[in-house]
């Protein structure tokens, strides 16, 4: 199974990610996504691996009414739930559409904005899906995208992948790690500039993970991810020594308020065509500030 099937989920598990995950670990990333684009009123937005929609329904509201946004996950759980989710009342509409990121349901030139958030690692056919991402860009298009840095840099989640692979299985361990696969900075930054993207920049930025408590944070990620079949077919003893060694090798991100472990990721952003290409009317400093689209 590819890593794209891997980050499958089902049955509940979109409920639980919407409710759980999203709020610890995507929502507090999508504002640092979704700026360095600087979306206006009225364009036209695309998040791939919408998954159940934080990013789609922040852009709508920078979008407002005449905007427009489009949510694309390969999932239909994800996108039942995104449905589900209400809207400001001054924001673009979403359309929700599922679709696989190498083969987007598309025309070319269709939006102003890509964005992707934690997807990339997943995709099974990295260089077609960013093909695609920039086939549907305009000639002033911008690509937004994010990728988490090596699971080392996260105490959490690689405690947790060697904790899962002692006692539910590699299989389990495998899926854990799944989303720090695309780590490499230089391996980013080349598989965009070979789909023809310029003005790439990647920055690394450092922030938090939390949960009210360890045992919140294993039975979330594992109830909102694939891990659910794997750990629902181990014993009680495994899953409870899950519950207790993860405790004990994360005692020291535990306080009063929880638990708060470090995270990092790589924030990429690209334009289709050079700035001095898409704006061949910049005469100075000040104008290509106001005009360029990338922070």
């Amino acid at each position: 199974m590819g890593q794209q099937g891997q980050w499958q989920v089902a049955g509940s598990a979109p409920e639980v990610y919407e409710r759980e995950l999203v709020p610890a670990v995507f929502a507090p990333w999508a504002t640092i996504l979704i700026d360095p684009a600087r979306p206006k009123l009225g364009e036209r937005v695309v998040d791939i691996a919408c998954g159940t929609g934080i990013v789609a329904r922040l852009a709508a509201v920078k979008v407002g009414p005449t905007g427009v946004v489009t949510g694309i996950d390969l999932n239909p759980g994800m996108l039942n739930v995104a449905r589900s989710l209400g809207m400001a009342d001054d924001a673009a509409s979403v359309q929700w559409q599922e679709a696989n990121a190498d083969k987007l349901p598309s025309p070319d030139s269709a939006f102003d904005i890509v964005y992707c958030q934690l997807g990339l690692q997943f995709f099974a056919d990295r260089p077609a899906a960013l093909r695609e991402m920039r086939r549907v860009l305009c000639s002033r298009g911008r690509l937004v995208l994010m990728v988490w840095c090596g699971i080392d840099r996260s105490p959490g989640f690689e405690s947790l992948a060697k904790i899962l692979e002692r006692h539910i299985g590699p299989a389990a361990a495998t899926i854990m790690r799944a989303p720090f696969g695309l780590a490499d900075a230089d391996e980013l930054s080349r598989l965009v500039a070979a789909a023809n993207f310029q003005d790439i920049t990647v920055q690394r930025r450092v922030g938090a993970i939390e949960f009210p408590s360890v045992e919140r944070f294993v039975s979330s990620y594992v109830a909102g991810s694939p891990l659910a079949s794997h750990v629902s077919q181990a014993s009680d003893a495994a899953r409870q020594r899950l519950i207790s060694d993860t405790n004990a090798a994360l005692e020291p991100y535990v306080d009063s308020r929880g638990l708060s472990f470090p995270i990092a990721a790589h924030l990429l952003t690209a334009t289709r065509l050079s700035l001095a290409l898409a704006y061949p009317d910049i005469r100075n400093d000040a104008t290509a500030s106001a005009c360029a689209p990338l922070g």
